[in-house]
C-alpha cells in the first residue's frame, strides 16, 4: 500500500486492486493456485514484466501468497490470502453486472466459475 491516510474503506480496496491487470489476476487466482504461465495465459493480454510486477505488488500487500519450491526447473506458485479471498469475494456481484451488460450488448464473454471454498 501506498499512502497512510485513506478517505474510506472503499478507498483503500480501489488501490489494492488499481490498474488494469489486478483485478485479472485477483479473480483468476479465485479458482485456485496458479503458476505464473498459466495465470499468464488466463488474464491475456498481459506482459510478462507487467504481471511480474503486479504480483510483486500483490505480495507486498498481503492479497497473494508466492511459494517457491526451490525446484530445477523453476516451480512457483501463487494463491491467495485469506484477504484476497475476501476481495474476491467482494467483487463477484461486479463480475455477475459485467456479464449481465456483456449478454444485453452481445459481448461475448469467457465462462467462469468463482469456488470460494478451499
Amino acid at each position: 500500500m501506498k499512502k497512510t491516510h485513506y478517505t474510506c474503506g472503499l478507498d483503500v480496496v480501489l488501490e489494492l486492486i488499481e490498474g488494469k491487470w489486478k483485478f485479472l489476476v485477483l479473480w483468476n487466482l479465485a479458482s485456485g493456485p496458479k503458476r505464473f504461465g498459466e495465470l499468464r495465459r488466463l488474464v491475456g493480454g498481459v506482459s510478462e514484466k507487467m504481471l511480474i510486477q503486479e504480483l510483486k505488488e500483490m505480495v507486498a500487500d498481503n492479497i497473494t501468497i508466492r511459494q517457491d519450491f526451490k525446484e530445477v526447473p523453476p516451480k512457483v506458485v501463487y494463491s491467495l490470502t485469506e484477504s484476497g479471498m475476501a476481495l474476491a469475494e467482494a467483487c463477484k456481484p461486479l463480475c455477475m453486472l459485467g456479464t449481465e451488460i456483456a449478454n444485453r450488448e452481445g459481448l461475448t464473454i469467457r465462462p467462469f466459475e468463482l469456488s470460494l471454498e478451499r
